[in-house]
């Protein structure tokens, strides 16, 4: 999480690191405010590397008055660790998943209902439409402020240690991993699993040491964090689309004069839309390179697994669940679920 203070700035040399202060080198002036931006990715991916730019941004924008320093990886801890330092102000900026601040705005999962969106143009038409909109305003109701595009995580696909999943009949009783999100344990319950909720930082023991034999996650995930060492096949399934919200804490960005924010909201929100080119350009390549490195790859039908929750009752527990207004937003873009 992002924290301002108005203390002297350290000269970049003397802080320079991995996860250090990512601004001017060789810049040695008082920086009005210091913020802090935490998640859960490696360096090499696409977030880290448009977040160093938009930081650097910031800084040679506002003349060195505003800096921004990135903590990557875990370094501040689990995803509802980071979640908890932007509500009490440790940090000021954080990028959970939508299925992680859903566990604080239930509404921000809407997204994640499985087999939503068909494709990209779905899924933006509603995320920077009402439907995105409305998130926002439920995000800023405790205590948040969220910037107005998301960046992208990509469709999510299933991976397996067992057997390649390609109907909603492979799903019976298989032990697989899912964020701490109770849209996903319903959805995969109703796929008949047997989702466990673990932190990101888990995944890759959990898997390895067969506490689960699946996990699913989009494919640039799976080749940052590896999985293929401890997966064998990975079944194109595109069963949830999920994204970044780039939030931070309310009170220090209401903190921060208007002209700075204008900046950092600027370059925030355009280092978002570059990150989902860079996305769907990694997408085009990232299964040949995973294939290389021994996943075994396969097609899947979603008609089958839309099917199994329509009949379980899913699609209408979770209508009444958010309500007709946020489905209805969902249903607009996408079309008819329940």
């Amino acid at each position: 999480m992002l924290t301002l203070s108005r203390r002297q700035f350290v000269a970049a040399a003397g802080a320079a690191s991995a996860a250090g202060l990512m601004g001017m080198p060789g810049l040695a002036r008082a920086a009005e405010y210091e913020l802090k931006y935490a998640n859960n990715l490696p360096m090499t991916h696409p977030l880290n590397i448009r977040a160093q730019e938009f930081a650097k941004r910031v800084e040679t924008e506002t003349k060195g008055q505003v800096t921004i320093q990135i903590f990557p990886n875990n370094q501040l801890g689990g995803d509802t660790d980071m979640l908890a330092q932007v509500r009490s102000g440790g940090v000021t900026f954080f990028t959970p998943s939508a299925l992680v601040i859903a566990t604080l705005v239930p509404s921000a999962a809407i997204n994640a209902v499985g087999f939503a969106f068909a494709d990209y143009d779905q899924v933006w038409k509603a995320m920077d439409g009402a439907l995105g909109a409305h998130v926002r305003g439920a995000i800023s109701k405790v205590g948040l402020y969220a910037f107005e595009k998301m960046w992208d995580n990509g469709f999510r696909q299933m991976t397996s240690s067992k057997a390649p999943i390609q109907t909603a009949k492979d799903m019976d009783g298989l032990k697989i991993r899912v964020p701490v999100s109770p849209l996903s344990v319903s959805m995969f319950k109703a796929l008949g699993a047997s989702p466990a909720s673990l932190q990101f930082s888990e995944v890759y023991s959990a898997l390895q040491t067969k506490i689960v034999d699946a996990q699913e996650n989009p494919l640039p995930i799976i080749q940052v964090a590896k999985l293929y060492e401890v997966q064998k096949y990975a079944s194109l399934t595109n069963h949830i689309w999920d994204g970044y919200w780039f939030i931070a804490n309310g009170r220090a960005w209401r903190e921060i004069p208007e002209n700075f924010q204008k900046i950092i909201a600027t370059a925030i929100n355009d280092a978002g839309l570059s990150q989902r080119a860079d996305i769907k350009k990694l997408n085009e390549g990232v299964q040949a390179d995973l294939e290389k490195n021994g996943l075994a790859f396969n097609s899947t039908n979603p008609d089958s697994f839309r099917a199994k929750l329509r009949d379980s009752g899913f699609y209408v527990e979770w209508k009444g669940r958010f309500g007709d207004e946020v489905w209805g937003l969902l249903e607009g873009a996408v079309g008819k679920l329940a």
